[in-house]
């Protein structure tokens, strides 16, 4: 019997855009502040930390200093939006659930590592008809630590039974490719997501440009891990 490989999987510009809808959720925050908005192309940027970061980044644009206290209460009214409009124009990319079922077939166990909220994270997969395909999904708020540190790594393997020796993280930024160095795992990084530099500047194993050249780098990876 073939032993099982498993696969974490970042969320937000690995598996679905999101960014339409956290930039609508960022600004009806901002709107809420009386502070400019900001345009889908710098929130591109600004994906991959959290929410909390995100809207401090956008303070950050506004050129405005809040307080711990403003920006919590900034955080809630994001949230709250968030909730209602979280797949209002979010999409998985091209060929994400072919390439999904492709590698369930393969015998992959799969799971997310996202530094989103776990619950926003199930609500994002369950309203697109892809949560099924994960064992284990594992947000921000479930660890101690959150990516780039390996202790969200090593949770989320643990959370799908899986492994360092035998396991792949696949992402979009630096903070995916880190999170997988200090748990000393290889890892894929796609181009077509959020990083905030070139994608052949992040160091990765291995580089893709769509879903459909997912499944061949992973079997690559699988056959020299496995081996």
């Amino acid at each position: 019997m073939t032993e099982p490989f498993y696969i974490l999987f970042d969320l937000d510009g690995t598996l679905v855009d999101s960014a339409p809808d956290l930039t609508g959720a960022l600004n009806h925050t901002m709107d809420s502040l009386d502070l400019p908005i900001v345009d889908e192309g710098s929130v591109r940027n600004m994906v991959g930390f959290g929410a909390r970061r995100l809207i401090e980044q956008g303070l950050e644009a506004a050129g405005v200093d809040l307080n711990d206290d403003e920006i919590e209460a900034a955080l809630q009214v994001f949230l709250t939006y968030y909730r209602e409009h979280i797949v209002d124009r979010t999409r998985p990319f091209p060929g994400t659930r072919k390439m999904l079922e492709t590698l369930r077939r393969q015998g992959a166990i799969m799971g997310i590592c996202t530094n989103k909220p776990e619950d926003l994270s199930v609500m994002v997969l369950e309203r697109l008809k892809l949560a099924h395909f994960f064992k284990a999904i594992i947000g921000a708020d479930t660890v101690e630590n959150r990516k780039p540190h390996a202790d969200h790594i090593h949770a989320s393997l643990a959370a799908i039974g899986g492994t360092a020796e035998r396991a792949i993280m696949i992402g979009d930024t630096a903070t995916d490719v880190n999170a997988a160095r200090n748990a000393g795992i290889p890892v894929i990084a796609v181009t077509f997501g959020y990083s905030t530099v070139d994608p052949a500047d992040l160091d990765a194993d291995d580089l893709v440009d769509h879903m459909a050249e997912l499944t061949e780098a992973v079997v690559q990876l699988r056959d020299d891990i496995t081996q």
